[in-house]
């Protein structure tokens, strides 16, 4: 596991957006990615909240990263398609985004996104998302 914690950290910092976020990659387990980063006025919408763009970007990296700890060596991984509910607005002194696999096939795997927002001791659920990736050999 740890070679491929390695590879998923390299792949995070590679990732530009990630970076422009601010993301902090700050779990990795198998079936598991958690990714922390906080809110910005340079991320938030017209309300103040932090924006939609910005949470379901964090949390499909999460799922994608999540699907990665399970695809087969030598593979590498994509979204195909995700489904996102927002329960609230996106208030928080942190956010944490949790990708979890819950089946993994040959090629396609399914995921459950779920963002937390912290706030003192209270961690109140922000969204919530149904991910599929699909494993692709090498670096597509």
């Amino acid at each position: 596991m740890s070679d491929l914690k390695a590879q998923i950290s390299a792949s995070f910092s590679a990732q530009g957006l990630m970076s422009t976020l601010g993301a902090e990659l700050i779990q990795v387990s198998q079936g598991e990615v958690r990714i922390a980063f906080f809110p910005r006025p340079d991320l938030s919408q017209q309300n103040g909240y932090t924006h939609a763009g910005a949470l379901t970007s964090v949390l499909d990296s999460a799922c994608g990263y999540a699907a990665l700890t399970v695809a087969p060596t030598g593979f590498d991984v994509l979204t195909v398609e995700f489904k996102i509910n927002f329960l609230r607005p996106a208030i928080a002194d942190r956010f944490v985004a949790i990708g979890k696999v819950t089946k993994a096939g040959k090629t396609l795997t399914v995921c459950h996104g779920e963002v937390l927002g912290e706030q003192g001791a209270r961690r109140e659920t922000i969204a919530v998302m149904q991910a599929t990736i699909i494993n692709v050999s090498g670096n597509t």
